[in-house]
């Protein structure tokens, strides 16, 4: 069987850590490993517990979620961060995904559409919508790096879509193994760190 994906939660509110701990337990695929009440007790809990993914919430007393999240970078932390955030201004999210965010959701989400959105995120889909995709372009100077190949280029606009490797292979007719060297090549070619930077290149040359 496949190891379920290890999730940490992070929220200042004990309540909604146990409301999210029950919930996510109940899923044959998720497993809870650990929780935080604030930025830097995540990046503890993060370095003592390597998660799969962690939720991420943003408006905390002390260390903020996006002070977490630079803190997890710089200790080289590889879990992907899912925001679960009350803010519903595209702009208020941001900072946390330039910060390294995969993706936010809101905290009204229904609950199977949250599992949903931990799975996406694992399996590498970047989460936000037109909105926020635009506000973090706005602003941003080019990336250096050398013209992306035409077959690149397609694998960046499935980037830009979110779309995961696997599903990537699939549209394009090659290997996974393809899509993966295509990946590390754009990343490469764009001095880019990450997916979530990679789209916003889609979206300031227009290719999406």
């Amino acid at each position: 069987m496949t190891e379920p994906i290890r999730v940490l939660v992070v929220d200042d509110h004990p309540v909604v850590r146990q409301g999210l701990r029950t919930f996510l337990d109940l899923q044959g695929d998720l497993t809870v490993v650990g929780e935080a009440g604030d930025g830097d007790a995540a990046v503890a809990a993060a370095i003592e517990h390597r998660p799969d993914v962690i939720l991420l919430d943003l408006r905390m007393p002390g260390a903020d979620g996006t002070v977490a999240l630079r803190g997890l970078r710089e200790c080289g932390v590889p879990s992907k961060v899912l925001v679960v955030t009350s803010f519903t201004d595209p702009g208020a999210v941001v900072p946390a995904l330039r910060a390294g965010a995969a993706g936010y959701v809101y905290k009204d989400i229904d609950p199977p559409a949250l599992a949903a959105a931990i799975r996406a995120v694992h399996a590498g889909h970047v989460l936000m919508n037109a909105d926020v995709l635009r506000l973090l372009a706005a602003g941003d100077g080019a990336p250096p790096g050398a013209a992306l190949t035409p077959r690149e280029r397609d694998v960046l606009v499935e980037i830009a879509r979110g779309h995961s490797n696997r599903e990537i292979a699939r549209a394009l007719n090659v290997s996974e193994k393809t899509v993966k060297t295509h990946v590390s090549a754009i990343f490469t070619k764009l001095g880019v760190a990450d997916r979530t930077q990679a789209a916003l290149h889609a979206v300031r040359v227009g290719l999406v």
